[in-house]
């Protein structure tokens, strides 16, 4: 005998809100996978240079001014592929940037001069200078307000996994094929991203949102990135914020292996191994922060990590043991890049959702070109001081980086506009 009160069957339960959706999950593995494929092609280049160096006759401070170019067409990619995704769409360009950044790397095995390697360099940092954004963006509009900061942490933590791949893939591939073989990898995430590109929709926030401006002008109002006091005083601190991330970074991770290898004697074996606990330490900060910001804020999260930067790389430097520089460097990859997993989910909540994907590239990329100023920087302070006491300094950067923190609001689990 049924039970079904007359009516028809009641009302179905509320949907969980903060249950992770299976679009949520592919869109988060989607947008790592494209981060992951950055990181292998940056540090790769870090492994190459000694090579790159040797076979064209470049200088210390002319090689780490290949890294610095990278950086500086990441920016130019990070404007115009951050305001097609605003209007295209975030899957549609993710795959576009992939595309375009592993063609130029490829080609990047065929360069024969320094001029040649750097117009490679500068087309394939246009490409990197799209992902980031972007995929931050996808995945914030795709996962629960209150684990948003966890969401983010895993597409930062696939940067770390292309990190760590190249650790560990440079030093045979650099022993068997050189470093042409080892750009010649960087070709493949085109194919990877092809297929990733035909499983995945928009996120439904941002359907909702073009839906709404059918018949409507299309353009990006970048001026929403200043809109008043309160929006102008966050994009400052948030400039402030990513500026210090990438220099820091880029100052410890590109000279890293060859830190090891020329104070310490390391074999590049060895360094690629030491470099990949760093780089393993790196994940376990970011998946931490993601946790913790969830928990105890933005603002409260980033202070403890910024200290713990400056404290860890301060006394990394100091240090001579083997077993010492392996744990310090793990350390020290915690603090110094865990922080990198909360910056997608403290500027998606800071802008409306028709610039948020400019605004992340935007904002983290101009970062990232103070960031690529780090390796001549440290160069040229090492040609003085030494290598050591070069990577030492940048402790000093994360003191401005808790100031910052000041100027940004603190909108943990809030809805995205």
């Amino acid at each position: 005998m049924s039970t079904q009160p007359p009516g028809g069957p009641g009302p179905k339960p509320p949907e969980d809100p903060d249950k992770i959706s299976s679009y949520g999950k592919k869109a988060v593995f989607a947008s790592s996978l494209g981060y992951a494929m950055d990181g292998f092609d940056l540090l790769i280049l870090g492994f190459a240079l000694s090579a790159i160096s040797a076979e064209l006759h470049l200088g210390h401070t002319q090689a780490g001014s290949l890294a610095t170019i990278t950086l500086f067409g990441a920016v130019l990619g990070g404007v115009v592929f951050g305001v097609l995704a605003d209007r295209f769409g975030r899957v549609k360009m993710l795959t576009y940037s992939v595309v375009f950044f592993a063609v130029f790397t490829g080609l990047t095995a065929i360069a024969d001069s320094f001029t040649e390697i750097a117009i490679f360099r500068f087309l394939a940092g246009i490409g990197i200078g799209g992902e980031f954004g972007i995929g931050m963006t996808l995945a914030a509009e795709s996962w629960p307000a209150k684990k948003r900061a966890r969401a983010t942490a895993w597409v930062g933590l696939g940067w770390q996994a292309g990190v760590l791949l190249a650790a560990l893939v440079s030093a045979p591939v650099l022993t068997h094929w050189g470093w042409r073989g080892l750009f010649l990898l960087g070709a493949v995430p085109a194919v990877i991203a092809i297929v990733f590109r035909s499983r995945l929709h928009e996120p439904e926030k941002f359907t909702q949102f073009k839906a709404a401006q059918q018949g409507r002008p299309q353009k990006v109002p970048l001026k929403l990135l200043v809109a008043d006091s309160k929006t102008t005083r966050a994009t400052i601190g948030i400039l402030i914020l990513t500026s210090v991330q990438n220099f820091g970074y880029y100052g410890i991770m590109i000279w890293l292996p060859t830190y090891l290898e020329d104070r310490f004697g390391y074999s590049l074996t060895k360094s690629s191994a030491w470099t990949a606990v760093t780089v393993v330490g790196m994940g376990i900060g970011i998946l931490v922060f993601g946790q913790l910001a969830d928990r105890l804020g933005r603002r409260k999260t980033f202070w403890i990590f910024q200290f713990g930067a400056a404290v860890s790389v301060l006394a990394y430097s100091q240090l001579v043991s083997p077993w010492a520089l392996m744990i310090g460097g793990a350390i020290m990859g915690a603090f110094a890049n865990g922080m990198i997993g909360g910056y997608g989910a403290l500027m998606a909540e800071l802008y409306p959702t028709a610039v948020r994907s400019t605004a992340q590239n935007i904002l983290f990329n101009i970062g990232r070109a103070v960031g690529g100023l780090a390796p001549v920087a440290v160069a040229l302070v090492a040609g003085s001081l030494g290598l050591g006491t070069a990577i030492g300094l940048l402790a000093v950067i994360y003191v401005l980086d808790m100031a910052a923190m000041l100027l940004i609001p603190d909108r943990q689990a809030e809805e995205l506009d």
